[in-house]
């Protein structure tokens, strides 16, 4: 994919730090989800408990029903699929610290030996080292809260531990079978990609899918597509140091069409830097922790646009790592 060193990507990363001292401006969006984050936002917002009750921990997926399924079922005509995953490496850029590596053993065999075995069998292990966080990933909900509380008022102290989290853990997530949509972003812009940093508002957000006829129904997976993944074999550094994106308020708007996840061709969907480098990843708060909307980061859209897809039956059946707060995935569109 490129072939920058770990320490030279990361530096460049860390280098961009200046860029990632990320920040939002504070404005209004929707009665429940007014206040700016922070202190106040936690304790005077009624966030939580959740819709689905206090002791619920999937938050959005509660719409992922039968239904749903069926519906996507539906658009399924041509029986083509889309990865939507990209391929991970020791490389990819990460938000720092976070890094990757797969190591590749061949236990006890070192030196032409085998398995002792009449048959001379030989075979291959691989171990990752490294954070979960890296690549095309889905954020859960006990990923990001507003001053140690996160989705449905779990204050951080309660739950997370260094083995686990006891709550909100990744494997709570049910198999996500459901309608994708796609807004093309970069068309609505009239240009091959946004750039870093560029900002799309909730009401451009709006116009894109009144021009682009994108409806969203509940229990959909919403994707904007930026063209910003094409950054990533160019220029890596670049690529993680900044990027297009939406803020707090067009994560408001596209938390009140409920769907059950929200994602982009970007390493964190919010635009970078920030325009406020006082206020840090206030879509991030209101998509999992007030609305328990799940973020998937880093899809790979080009070949959906390529093909004038934006409408298909979006498939993720996540790994089911126990207290984990977020997953290396890969999602298939189906048409």
């Amino acid at each position: 994919m490129h072939t920058l060193s770990r320490r030279h990507l990361l530096g460049g990363i860390c280098g961009g730090c200046a860029a990632v001292q990320l920040g939002l401006r504070a404005t209004p969006a929707q009665a429940q989800q007014a206040a700016p984050a922070g202190a106040a936002a936690a304790g005077q917002q009624n966030w939580f408990p959740s819709r689905w009750g206090p002791q619920d921990e999937i938050g959005a997926a509660n719409l992922l029903t039968p239904q749903k399924v069926q519906q996507a079922a539906q658009l399924v005509r041509e029986g083509r699929t889309w990865r939507m995953g990209i391929v991970v490496g020791r490389d990819t850029p990460a938000y720092p610290p976070r890094n990757l590596a797969v190591t590749i053993l061949m236990p006890n065999q070192y030196g032409g030996a085998v398995v002792p075995s009449e048959n001379r069998v030989s075979y291959v292990d691989d171990m990752i080292t490294g954070w979960l966080g890296v690549g095309t990933q889905i954020d859960g909900l006990a990923h990001l809260g507003i001053d140690n509380v996160f989705y449905n008022g779990n204050r951080a102290g309660d739950f997370v531990r260094v083995t686990g989290v006891t709550k909100l853990g990744i494997e709570k997530i049910p198999p996500i079978v459901t309608r994708g949509v796609l807004i093309d972003l970069a068309r609505f812009r009239n240009k091959p990609r946004l750039e870093g940093g560029e900002l799309v508002t909730a009401e451009e957000l709006r116009t894109a899918m009144q021009q682009q006829n994108v409806q969203v129904t509940p229990g959909d997976v919403v994707v904007l597509h930026t063209g910003w993944l094409s950054v990533l074999d160019e220029d890596a550094q670049r690529f993680g140091a900044e990027e297009p994106g939406i803020d707090g308020e067009g994560a408001a708007f596209l938390a009140s069409l409920q769907p059950v996840a929200v994602g982009a061709d970007t390493w964190g969907v919010e635009a970078v830097p920030f325009r406020n480098p006082s206020v840090l990843w206030e879509g991030h708060q209101v998509l999992l922790a007030r609305n328990g909307i799940y973020i998937l980061e880093n899809l790979d859209t080009r070949g959906l646009v390529r093909d004038g897809v934006t409408e298909f039956m979006f498939v993720l059946g996540q790994p089911l790592y126990r207290g984990a707060v977020q997953a290396i995935i890969n999602p298939v569109a189906i048409r």
